[in-house]
């Protein structure tokens, strides 16, 4: 077969579309700004197809498993895994934040525009409580989920589907057929959109350095940084860890969905990759039901990157506005923070509405301080989804080793980057 020429890869391509986002941003910050659409509309183009996406993918997870008590058992070791590895990126940032100290010396004080935004998310915060958000994880009808692209209400949407398939035979397994091809449908128009990626890159990185006066925010630098190094380790003990004791490398493995970092790192969005990791972890010796099921619950239970960020903002804030927490305040924060860290993807200023959340619970601490984050957010929110991505791969190969259905010696083979015997995908 011949090989593609490497100025053809995506790889290569959404390189090329950094790099002179880059360049434009900082030499001609004014039309990198103008540049924002192009990001904006690749994202947006994304963001159409997660609900459909993610439904069919978990839709086909549930009917593949015929085998309701395995169904059953992978759910609950999902959730297990999720729990655990949540709680441990939630107190990564706790200590990121007590040891680097990033807010001492800060004044916790923002532009007008920023304050005011501030108190809109604080706003949405207040009327978040236990009872609203399970209220809200129903829609108001069928389609409403996706119209909205709330990932939480498109796995309600598509468990109970799935179920309902599971119960009704063979019926239920053409029903499952037809969505099948649906989701083979939606995946031939993320590849279509995903060639697009360079492009959107391009007007990301152009829109953020262009905006944001880097040099104007070196006193949050300190910030960045505890928060690059908090996900570096993370990634490289904890979950390099997981990925040892399931057989395989991890950075052999992040080689493998390179090109998928890339664009997450060129759009700041981790979503634009959920088809092709999906394919990518299939392709490792992954079962394609328990790829549809863990992978796509993921990215409601298993946001590893924002939650290193949320419990880091919230103590970052408490120094900056000179607060000290009690044990007992510490404890409720990673408490409320474990609660809040589920779902959130996809929906703008998520984030900021966590942590709005979380910071009421703490006397002292003015929601407008909320403020000092965003002129840094942006810097941060690479880091955050590339760690997401990461997360959920290395969790849905995991899970599939504790299953016992992983194929170890393809999944070696693959990471080392040898294809043997061609391999017929699904997706």
């Amino acid at each position: 077969m011949k090989r593609r020429a490497w100025y053809t890869s995506l790889y290569f391509q959404v390189l090329v579309g950094i790099a002179l986002g880059v360049l434009v941003g900082h030499f001609i910050p004014k039309t990198g700004v103008a540049l924002k659409p192009l990001g904006d509309a690749f994202i947006s183009l994304i963001q159409m197809m997660i609900g459909p996406v993610i439904f069919g993918v978990l839709v086909q997870g549930i009917v593949s498993m015929t085998d309701m008590k395995k169904l059953g058992r992978v759910g609950l070791k999902t959730l297990v895994y999720f729990s655990i590895v949540s709680a441990i990126t939630l107190i990564v940032g706790m200590l990121a934040a007590q040891i680097g100290h990033p807010g001492i010396g800060l004044s916790a004080t923002g532009s007008a525009a920023h304050v005011q935004q501030a108190a809109g998310f604080a706003e949405k915060a207040k009327q978040e409580d236990l009872a609203s958000w399970l209220v809200g994880l129903i829609p108001k009808t069928f389609v409403g989920a996706f119209i909205h692209t709330d990932v939480l209400q498109v796995v309600l949407l598509a468990l109970l589907c799935g179920f309902a398939m599971v119960q009704l035979g063979e019926f239920g397994q053409k029903a499952g057929a037809a969505v099948d091809i649906a989701t083979k449908v939606a995946f031939g128009i993320v590849r279509f959109i995903i060639k697009l990626a360079p492009i959107g890159a391009f007007g990301a990185m152009a829109y953020t350095v262009g905006q944001y006066d880097l040099s104007s925010l070196s006193n949050l630098a300190e910030l960045v940084i505890a928060f690059f190094v908090a996900c570096i380790l993370f990634v490289i003990i904890v979950l390099g860890i997981i990925a040892r004791l399931s057989g395989f490398s991890l950075l052999r493995f992040i080689a493998y969905i390179k090109d998928e970092l890339l664009i997450v790192l060129g759009t700041s969005s981790s979503e634009t990759v959920i088809p092709d990791m999906i394919r990518k972890l299939e392709n490792l010796g992954s079962p394609g039901s328990t790829v549809g099921l863990v992978f796509p619950m993921g990215y409601s239970f298993n946001n590893a990157g924002a939650n290193i960020y949320m419990t880091l903002a919230v103590f970052f804030l408490a120094q900056a506005c000179n607060v000290q927490f009690t044990f007992g305040q510490m404890v409720r924060v990673l408490l409320v923070a474990m609660v809040a860290s589920t779902g959130g993807a996809g929906v703008p200023g998520g984030a900021f509405v966590k942590v709005a959340a979380m910071i009421s619970m703490v006397p002292g601490i003015p929601v407008t301080s909320l403020a000092l984050l965003l002129g840094v957010d942006k810097l941060m929110s690479e880091c955050r989804a590339i760690t997401n991505v990461i997360g959920n791969g290395v969790a849905t190969i995991a899970i599939s080793r504790w299953e016992g259905e992983l194929d170890i010696p393809t999944l070696q083979r693959k990471l080392r980057g040898d294809p043997g015997p061609q391999n017929n995908a699904t997706h």
